[in-house]
């Protein structure tokens, strides 16, 4: 299993507006090949923004490498950071290869 997760950092009082966005684009992710899961973190607050995380879980490393070159890739891409207003910067990207999975 492999986790690829973004963290933004979204200037205070547009947290609604960034929520939207996600909820509203086309991802595509359903018709990848080793897609599992995706969702979208709201993490702590601080003096200038709110930190946010995505946080998608891929079969493995090649399955998410494939995806990122991939055409529903750049059409679900197409309109990121139109709001660049509302971000803090970019997004810094994070990936973790599992070593170790406890179930329920």
């Amino acid at each position: 299993m492999f986790i690829a997760m973004n963290r933004f950092r979204i200037r205070l009082g547009c947290e609604a507006e960034f929520e939207q966005i996600w909820r509203e684009r086309e991802t595509y992710l359903d018709t990848v090949p080793g897609f599992q899961a995706f969702n979208l973190l709201k993490g702590p607050r601080s003096e200038d923004h709110s930190l946010y995380a995505t946080h998608s879980v891929w079969q493995d490393e090649a399955a998410f490498k494939a995806w990122t070159h991939s055409e529903q890739f750049r059409k679900a891409h197409a309109q990121a950071g139109v709001k660049r207003e509302i971000y803090l910067g970019p997004p810094q990207f994070e990936g973790f290869e599992s070593v170790l999975q406890q179930d329920a």
